[in-house]
């Protein structure tokens, strides 16, 4: 095997590799696992795509979450607020 037949065979597995690495990335493929043999079709993304909506519902989540608690860090700050917990511990 020639010096330049190699390079060529390594150039060619490791643009085959990065490929299947976007792809997996861009579209939720599972080509580096099916290269492994750890799933029988690549192109059902249903883990991928369970997982990406259960992350959608956690930061839609944390969004209210954290909306609240400004809202109850602006009435906790208020003067009006304190003064009526004064009066009422009184």
């Amino acid at each position: 095997m020639s010096t330049l037949s190699l390079v060529l065979l390594l150039g060619s597995i490791t643009s085959i590799a990065l490929l299947a690495s976007y792809l997996d990335a861009k579209f939720q493929w599972c080509l580096n696992d099916w290269m492994n043999g750890k799933c029988s079709n690549p192109f059902i993304a249903s883990k991928a795509a369970l997982q990406q909506q259960r992350i959608q519902e956690k930061d839609a989540q944390i969004e209210a979450l954290m909306a609240r608690i400004e809202t109850l860090e602006a009435i906790v700050t208020e003067p009006a607020y304190e003064l009526n917990k004064k009066i009422n511990a009184l």
